[in-house]
């Protein structure tokens, strides 16, 4: 078993309010949890109008398999003008008693 945590930090640009950048945010993670079988959630810069963090969970057999996922779905951020990636990083862990590859 592996468990894999991206976290994907984020710039709204010409965002007015918390609620603009909520408005983006709260769509951006529909549309990865409609598109991928994640968890994801706002997970830091959450007082700040342009900027965000969010972190995106999977479990699965097999690290691979995570990292295509989360390529796909740190190349479709910024697809739609409303957000863009600043930096993206990816942790994998192996929780003890776990079968590995």
């Amino acid at each position: 078993m592996v468990v894999a945590a991206l976290t994907a930090c984020l710039l709204f640009p010409g965002a007015q309010s918390l609620k603009d950048k909520r408005r983006r945010i709260a769509g951006l993670m529909a549309r990865i949890r409609a598109g991928y079988p994640v968890s994801v959630a706002e997970v830091g810069h959450q007082e700040l109008w342009q900027r965000g963090t969010i972190g995106v969970a999977l479990v699965t057999t097999e690290a691979r398999l995570a990292q295509s996922m989360f390529d796909r779905i740190t190349d479709g951020i910024g697809r739609d003008g409303e957000v863009e990636l600043l930096s993206g990083s990816v942790e994998f862990f192996r929780p003890e008693g776990s079968d590995t590859e």
